[in-house]
């Protein structure tokens, strides 16, 4: 840090190199350009953005920025900085230019999810090593305080599970099927109009956003260390129109869910569309929005709650790191170390106890009902209600609509694939999990 100063009442200054200036970026370096002496009040350092490093100097921004400060060299931008905040996104070159720096002992602020869900061990072993900073408060939940709080303020408390809805574009699409009773190819496609998924929303659609926060979250959460891979993951791609009445009609509403949960001598991680009672907290999560509710042993059930996405709120969240480290910088402190000692392993879902709403496509006629209640019986499964309608797809079928009691998935699942085989059964329309809220 260069502490050089003409007098003695002068402020230290910072270097700050950041890389990228995309949505996110370029709101950080205008509040640099903009709010220096207000963030200098808060840091007791005068944040000074040394370098841009962009693909295109000339390209078109959300910000105007100094033309001075942009260039291409990210390496010069990084051996410049006392601290990289690094918004660029993807696994390669990234996580090269992150290890340069926090071996180098510069702190980084990042908001890569991927990276850390593939690479975090590797980067907080450099960090650790160097005594750099290691900070990314924006990669999970937008401009939600929730790493910090499930790394510090429950340091001292035994976290349970967690249960979170991480991303803003399935909570949309699935709130507009839910209010509106649209398809979910049209709830997406509004979603793209406004900005909320992107021109492809893969990652998002199919749960791969939210599964690498959920491995990023756990970390923290059971103070070990996981990758992407650990994570059970569904997709919302399969939740129909029909799916979403149905469960209006019950009660429940559906979430793209993550949990974290201990199971037996380890920890079960998941991503998947989950039945949530409307009453429940998550149940009343609308539009974009994120929430995170957490549950722990002493401080009980815990709610965070805000905007999981854009440019603002996830500025938000980095600016935050960037002031936090900036004030440990000034004092000499060195960066805390992801503490994986508990070294719990990552179950499979065969063992969670779970519920899951089942819709059958049937034979309407006699002794269907009975056939079915047999293959539960026999899987030690029992069923908690049942709903029956006509199909109207197809003459002389029903729907049945069960949800059975709690039981080990796996013996759940067994169940559903026994019903899959039986001649009165034309199709397994959906299986869903259920949470109770319990």
């Amino acid at each position: 840090m260069n502490t050089t100063a003409t007098s003695a009442h002068e402020t230290p200054v910072l270097n700050v190199g950041l890389l990228g200036a995309g949505t996110v970026g370029s709101q950080v370096a205008h509040v640099l350009l903009t709010r220096g002496d207000e963030l200098a009040l808060r840091s007791g350092v005068r944040l000074r953005l040394c370098g841009i490093a962009v693909r295109d100097t000339a390209a078109p921004r959300d910000v105007e920025l100094p033309a001075e400060l942009l260039t291409t060299d990210a390496d010069a931008v990084i051996d410049a900085a006392d601290v990289v905040v690094e918004l660029t996104g993807g696994i390669e070159p990234t996580r090269k230019r992150v290890l340069r720096a926090l071996q180098a002992g510069t702190s980084v602020i990042t908001g890569n999810k991927a990276l850390l869900a593939e690479s975090g061990r590797q980067l907080q072993d450099a960090a650790g090593a160097s005594g750099a900073q290691l900070s990314y408060e924006a990669a999970v939940a937008g401009a939600i305080p929730i790493v910090r709080p499930m790394r510090d303020s429950l340091a001292g408390d035994r976290v349970e599970r967690f249960l979170g809805i991480m991303n803003g574009t399935t909570n949309f699409v699935l709130d507009q099927m839910d209010t509106t009773g649209a398809a979910f190819e049209d709830a997406l496609a509004e979603a793209q109009r406004l900005g909320y998924a992107e021109a492809d929303p893969t990652a998002d659609v199919e749960g791969h956003d939210a599964a690498a926060k959920t491995a990023v979250l756990a970390s923290l959460a059971f103070h070990s260390s996981y990758t992407i891979e650990d994570v059970h993951c569904e997709g919302i791609t399969g939740v129909t129109a029909e799916d979403v009445a149905a469960a209006r009609e019950a009660g429940y509403v559906i979430k793209l869910l993550s949990v974290g949960e201990r199971c037996g001598d380890g920890v079960n991680l998941r991503v998947n569309p989950v039945m949530i009672p409307r009453e429940h907290v998550l149940g009343g999560v609308h539009g974009a929005y994120n929430a995170v509710f957490v549950e722990a042993a002493a401080a009980g059930s815990l709610m965070f709650y805000g905007q999981g996405a854009g440019g603002e709120p996830t500025a938000s969240a980095v600016l935050g790191d960037l002031v936090s480290a900036a004030r440990a910088i000034a004092l000499g402190a060195q960066g805390i170390p992801l503490a994986d000692y508990a070294a719990l392993p990552a179950v499979s879902m065969d063992d969670v106890t779970t519920r899951l709403a089942v819709t059958l496509a049937v034979t309407d006629r006699l002794g269907v009902l009975a056939r079915l209640a047999q293959v539960f019986a026999d899987h030690g499964v029992s069923i908690s209600t049942m709903q029956q309608s006509e199909d109207p797809r197809v003459t002389g079928t029903s729907l049945l609509r069960l949800v059975t009691h709690s039981g080990r998935h796996a013996d759940l699942m067994a169940t559903v694939e026994a019903l899959r085989s039986l001649p009165v059964v034309r199709d397994v329309v959906s299986v869903t999990p259920v949470e109770t809220g319990e």
